[in-house]
């Protein structure tokens, strides 16, 4: 089983991530990712695991797609790391 863990830096809040982490569920969902955990390290570090249905899909969505939920989130950066099961 493949899982997605995601480190966001952030710099508007986590309200504003939150907020805009709920409305991106479909988008994220049509592209194989469903959320397993999502953490909050502090007011700049948002960290989530995920399930990865189709990696290929996932890895699009990354590199694409999910720019548009990144400058809504107010996130800076991201950091993704695909793992598997061992």
């Amino acid at each position: 089983m493949m899982q997605l863990l995601a480190h966001y830096r952030i710099s508007s809040g986590y309200d504003r991530f939150k907020s805009a982490f709920d409305a991106d569920a479909e988008d994220r969902g049509h592209n194989s990712l469903s959320v397993l955990q999502l953490w909050r390290e502090d007011d700049s570090n948002i960290w989530a695991l995920y399930d990865v249905a189709d990696a290929a899909a996932a890895r699009a969505y990354l590199n694409g797609a999910a720019d548009v939920f990144n400058s809504q989130a107010g996130v800076m950066a991201t950091d993704f790391h695909f793992v598997e099961t061992a």
